[in-house]
């Protein structure tokens, strides 16, 4: 077994995610701690997990509406302001006929 296989959902995650995962798993899960490496507030990390958790999330819903995804990955690295995302989401499913 090779271990240098790579969960899907890893894939496409920036290197300073994966070190953000790293950090996390090694402070066993303490925010208050993550906080104190970073230099930053508690809901500073908080935030910072709260996107991270949206882009694999993100990632796992992507075989279903790419599209979406992709608007929705975009908003989660502020690259589209989410009132825009939401927009181009409800206009991309009124196209198609579903009314969410």
């Amino acid at each position: 077994m090779s271990m240098e296989v790579v969960p899907d959902w890893m894939v496409n995650l920036e290197e300073e995610d994966v070190s953000f995962i790293k950090k996390f798993i090694l402070a066993s899960g303490s925010l208050k701690e993550i906080a104190g490496q970073y230099g930053v507030t508690y809901p500073t990390v908080r935030l910072r997990l709260d996107k991270l958790i949206q882009k694999i999330q993100i990632y796992e819903q992507e075989a279903d509406e790419p599209y979406i995804s992709l608007i929705k990955r975009l908003a989660v690295n502020e690259k589209l302001d989410f009132d825009t995302a939401k927009i181009l989401i409800h206009e991309y499913r009124k196209n198609k006929g579903d009314q969410r």
